[in-house]
Protein backbone atom coordinates (compact mmCIF):
# COMPACT_ATOMS: atom_id res chain seq x y z
CA UNK A 1 0.00 0.00 0.00
CA UNK A 2 1.30 3.10 -1.24
CA UNK A 3 1.93 6.11 1.97
CA UNK A 4 0.20 8.57 -0.16
CA UNK A 5 -2.93 6.02 -0.03
CA UNK A 6 -2.45 5.13 3.28
CA UNK A 7 -2.18 8.89 4.86
CA UNK A 8 -5.71 9.54 4.26
CA UNK A 9 -6.72 6.45 6.18
CA UNK A 10 -4.75 7.37 9.16
CA UNK A 11 -6.08 11.20 9.21
CA UNK A 12 -9.81 9.51 9.02
CA UNK A 13 -8.15 6.99 12.32
CA UNK A 14 -6.62 10.29 13.90
CA UNK A 15 -10.03 11.61 13.85
CA UNK A 16 -11.98 9.56 14.68
CA UNK A 17 -10.48 8.57 17.28
CA UNK A 18 -9.77 11.49 18.89
CA UNK A 19 -13.90 12.19 18.95
CA UNK A 20 -14.31 8.89 20.57
CA UNK A 21 -11.85 9.81 22.83
CA UNK A 22 -13.79 12.85 24.07
CA UNK A 23 -16.72 11.29 25.24
CA UNK A 24 -16.35 11.21 28.54
CA UNK A 25 -18.67 8.86 30.73
CA UNK A 26 -17.99 9.47 33.69
CA UNK A 27 -19.39 13.56 33.16
CA UNK A 28 -22.33 12.05 31.11
CA UNK A 29 -23.24 9.79 34.47
CA UNK A 30 -22.62 12.27 36.59
CA UNK A 31 -24.81 14.99 34.98
CA UNK A 32 -27.78 12.31 34.66
CA UNK A 33 -27.11 12.08 38.46
CA UNK A 34 -27.58 15.98 38.56
CA UNK A 35 -24.18 15.92 40.57
CA UNK A 36 -21.43 16.93 37.92
CA UNK A 37 -18.36 14.99 38.80
CA UNK A 38 -16.24 17.70 37.84
CA UNK A 39 -17.72 19.83 41.10
CA UNK A 40 -16.89 16.71 43.62
CA UNK A 41 -14.09 15.62 45.22
CA UNK A 42 -10.87 15.86 43.41
CA UNK A 43 -12.60 17.37 40.44
CA UNK A 44 -10.87 14.56 38.12
CA UNK A 45 -13.63 12.94 35.71
CA UNK A 46 -12.55 9.50 36.06
CA UNK A 47 -12.94 5.73 37.62
CA UNK A 48 -11.64 6.71 41.18
CA UNK A 49 -13.18 10.12 41.43
CA UNK A 50 -16.65 8.39 40.41
CA UNK A 51 -16.15 5.67 42.88
CA UNK A 52 -15.62 7.91 46.04
CA UNK A 53 -18.44 9.78 44.79
CA UNK A 54 -20.92 7.38 43.39
CA UNK A 55 -19.48 3.98 44.54
CA UNK A 56 -17.39 1.33 43.54
CA UNK A 57 -20.13 -0.24 41.19
CA UNK A 58 -19.98 2.67 39.33
CA UNK A 59 -16.30 3.49 39.46
CA UNK A 60 -16.03 -0.19 38.27
CA UNK A 61 -18.67 0.89 35.04
CA UNK A 62 -16.64 3.77 34.53
CA UNK A 63 -13.66 1.83 34.30
CA UNK A 64 -14.81 -0.65 32.10
CA UNK A 65 -16.59 2.08 30.07
CA UNK A 66 -13.39 3.97 29.15
CA UNK A 67 -11.27 0.66 28.88
CA UNK A 68 -13.54 -0.31 25.54
CA UNK A 69 -13.43 3.39 24.85
CA UNK A 70 -9.60 2.75 24.11
CA UNK A 71 -9.99 -0.78 22.54
CA UNK A 72 -12.91 -0.39 20.26
CA UNK A 73 -11.05 1.88 17.87
CA UNK A 74 -7.97 0.63 17.64
CA UNK A 75 -9.06 -2.92 17.57
CA UNK A 76 -10.78 -1.26 14.54
CA UNK A 77 -7.48 0.33 12.71
CA UNK A 78 -5.60 -3.41 13.42
CA UNK A 79 -8.47 -5.16 11.78
CA UNK A 80 -8.97 -2.48 8.95
CA UNK A 81 -5.61 -3.00 7.43
CA UNK A 82 -4.97 -6.92 8.12
CA UNK A 83 -1.98 -8.20 6.65
CA UNK A 84 -1.32 -4.93 4.12
CA UNK A 85 2.07 -3.52 4.07
CA UNK A 86 3.48 -0.65 2.67
CA UNK A 87 5.02 -1.19 -0.77
CA UNK A 88 8.67 1.12 -0.05
CA UNK A 89 9.00 -1.33 3.12
CA UNK A 90 8.36 -4.59 4.67
CA UNK A 91 6.22 -3.16 7.48
CA UNK A 92 2.66 -3.63 8.21
CA UNK A 93 0.25 -0.83 7.96
CA UNK A 94 -1.83 -1.86 10.91
CA UNK A 95 1.12 -1.83 13.07
CA UNK A 96 1.22 1.77 12.77
CA UNK A 97 -2.58 2.62 12.87
CA UNK A 98 -3.18 1.18 15.74
CA UNK A 99 -1.08 3.20 17.90
CA UNK A 100 -2.33 6.40 15.51
CA UNK A 101 -5.65 5.39 16.90
CA UNK A 102 -4.27 4.73 20.84
CA UNK A 103 -2.72 7.69 20.66
CA UNK A 104 -5.71 10.03 19.68
CA UNK A 105 -8.06 8.63 21.73
CA UNK A 106 -6.07 8.81 24.89
CA UNK A 107 -5.29 12.61 23.53
CA UNK A 108 -9.14 13.15 23.20
CA UNK A 109 -9.98 11.58 26.91
CA UNK A 110 -7.70 13.82 28.24
CA UNK A 111 -8.01 17.17 26.09
CA UNK A 112 -11.84 16.49 25.05
CA UNK A 113 -13.00 18.81 22.25
CA UNK A 114 -16.46 18.58 23.79
CA UNK A 115 -15.41 19.96 27.54
CA UNK A 116 -13.34 22.82 26.94
CA UNK A 117 -10.07 20.25 26.36
CA UNK A 118 -10.48 19.18 30.05
CA UNK A 119 -10.85 15.62 30.86
CA UNK A 120 -9.51 12.60 32.52
CA UNK A 121 -6.35 11.12 33.05
CA UNK A 122 -6.48 8.33 30.42
CA UNK A 123 -5.27 5.75 32.45
CA UNK A 124 -7.96 3.35 32.02
CA UNK A 125 -8.26 4.58 28.20
CA UNK A 126 -4.41 3.48 27.55
CA UNK A 127 -5.35 0.05 29.51
CA UNK A 128 -7.71 -0.36 26.38
CA UNK A 129 -5.32 0.43 23.86
CA UNK A 130 -2.78 -1.69 25.04
CA UNK A 131 -5.59 -4.81 25.29
CA UNK A 132 -6.25 -4.41 21.68
CA UNK A 133 -2.93 -4.70 20.49
CA UNK A 134 -1.11 -8.23 19.55
CA UNK A 135 0.39 -8.33 23.46
CA UNK A 136 -2.53 -7.79 24.97
CA UNK A 137 -2.03 -10.39 28.00
CA UNK A 138 0.90 -7.79 28.95
CA UNK A 139 -1.66 -5.38 29.43
CA UNK A 140 -4.00 -7.86 31.44
CA UNK A 141 -0.92 -8.80 33.61
CA UNK A 142 0.61 -5.34 34.63
CA UNK A 143 -2.84 -4.31 34.87
CA UNK A 144 -3.62 -6.56 38.05
CA UNK A 145 -0.13 -6.49 39.06
CA UNK A 146 -1.49 -2.15 39.24
CA UNK A 147 -4.16 -3.13 40.99
CA UNK A 148 -2.40 -5.63 43.35
CA UNK A 149 0.28 -2.58 43.91
CA UNK A 150 -2.46 -0.16 44.89
CA UNK A 151 -4.13 -2.72 47.14
CA UNK A 152 -0.81 -2.72 48.74
CA UNK A 153 0.54 0.33 48.98
CA UNK A 154 -2.47 2.65 48.72
CA UNK A 155 -0.08 4.74 45.78
CA UNK A 156 -2.47 5.51 43.09
CA UNK A 157 -1.07 6.92 40.85
CA UNK A 158 2.04 4.65 40.40
CA UNK A 159 -0.10 1.82 40.57
CA UNK A 160 -1.74 4.09 37.31
CA UNK A 161 2.22 4.04 35.40
CA UNK A 162 2.81 0.47 36.36
CA UNK A 163 -0.42 -0.01 34.24
CA UNK A 164 0.45 2.11 31.33
CA UNK A 165 4.46 1.98 31.05
CA UNK A 166 5.44 -1.96 30.88
CA UNK A 167 3.42 -2.31 28.32
CA UNK A 168 4.54 0.68 25.81
CA UNK A 169 8.04 -0.70 26.60
CA UNK A 170 7.04 -4.04 25.57
CA UNK A 171 4.77 -2.63 22.63
CA UNK A 172 8.46 -1.10 21.74
CA UNK A 173 10.48 -4.31 21.89
CA UNK A 174 8.11 -6.84 20.55
CA UNK A 175 7.21 -4.44 17.82
CA UNK A 176 11.22 -4.19 17.14
CA UNK A 177 11.24 -8.24 17.08
CA UNK A 178 8.33 -8.36 14.62
CA UNK A 179 10.17 -6.33 12.17
CA UNK A 180 13.35 -7.30 12.47
CA UNK A 181 15.17 -3.94 12.14
CA UNK A 182 18.54 -5.51 11.85
CA UNK A 183 17.56 -7.67 8.95
CA UNK A 184 15.94 -4.60 6.56
CA UNK A 185 18.74 -1.95 6.31
CA UNK A 186 15.81 0.51 3.76
CA UNK A 187 15.42 4.08 5.20
CA UNK A 188 11.53 3.48 5.13
CA UNK A 189 11.10 0.68 7.46
CA UNK A 190 13.52 2.37 9.84
CA UNK A 191 11.25 5.11 9.59
CA UNK A 192 7.78 3.41 9.98
CA UNK A 193 9.61 1.74 12.46
CA UNK A 194 10.93 4.80 14.46
CA UNK A 195 7.31 6.82 13.85
CA UNK A 196 5.01 4.23 15.31
CA UNK A 197 7.50 3.89 18.43
CA UNK A 198 6.99 7.64 18.92
CA UNK A 199 3.11 7.47 18.94
CA UNK A 200 3.64 4.08 21.74
CA UNK A 201 5.93 6.78 23.50
CA UNK A 202 3.49 9.37 22.79
CA UNK A 203 0.80 7.66 24.39
CA UNK A 204 2.51 6.99 28.20
CA UNK A 205 3.83 10.93 27.58
CA UNK A 206 0.54 11.94 27.64
CA UNK A 207 -0.73 9.79 30.74
CA UNK A 208 2.23 10.94 32.50
CA UNK A 209 1.40 15.27 32.16
CA UNK A 210 -2.18 14.42 33.18
CA UNK A 211 -0.56 13.00 36.29
CA UNK A 212 2.10 16.28 36.41
CA UNK A 213 0.51 17.18 39.89
CA UNK A 214 0.23 13.49 41.67
CA UNK A 215 3.93 13.07 40.69
CA UNK A 216 5.10 16.74 42.51
CA UNK A 217 2.97 15.50 45.48
CA UNK A 218 4.93 11.81 45.32
CA UNK A 219 8.42 13.68 45.13
CA UNK A 220 7.01 15.68 47.51
CA UNK A 221 5.86 13.12 50.03
CA UNK A 222 2.44 14.42 49.70
CA UNK A 223 0.33 11.89 47.83
CA UNK A 224 -3.21 11.42 48.47
CA UNK A 225 -3.40 7.27 49.48
CA UNK A 226 -5.98 5.37 47.73
CA UNK A 227 -7.68 2.94 50.02
CA UNK A 228 -9.82 1.53 47.86
CA UNK A 229 -11.28 -1.15 50.82
CA UNK A 230 -12.01 1.75 53.04
CA UNK A 231 -13.85 3.36 50.42
CA UNK A 232 -16.02 0.46 50.36
CA UNK A 233 -16.42 0.21 54.26
CA UNK A 234 -17.69 3.40 53.89
CA UNK A 235 -20.28 3.52 51.42
CA UNK A 236 -21.32 0.45 53.65
CA UNK A 237 -21.26 2.44 56.44
CA UNK A 238 -23.40 5.24 54.32
CA UNK A 239 -25.98 2.74 53.34
CA UNK A 240 -26.49 1.39 56.88
CA UNK A 241 -27.11 4.69 58.38
CA UNK A 242 -29.33 5.74 55.76
CA UNK A 243 -31.46 2.45 56.09
CA UNK A 244 -31.77 3.29 59.78
CA UNK A 245 -32.59 6.71 59.23
CA UNK A 246 -35.28 5.55 57.17
CA UNK A 247 -36.66 2.85 59.82
CA UNK A 248 -36.54 5.54 62.32
CA UNK A 249 -38.38 7.77 60.50
CA UNK A 250 -35.69 10.18 60.17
Amino acid sequence: MKFANCIWWLILIAVSSYLIGSVNFSIIFSKLKKRDIRMQGSGNPGTLNMSRTFGMKVGAMILALDIIKGFTPTLISRLVFGDVTFLSADFKVFWLAEYVSGFFVVLGHIFPIYYKFKGGKGIATTIGVFLASERWYIALIFGIVAIAFILITRIGSMGSFLATTPPAIFACINLYYDVNVKAHHDGYTLAYFIGTNMFVFGIVFLTWFAHRKNIERLMAGEEHPTDWLQMIKDRKLKKVRRDDDAENGG
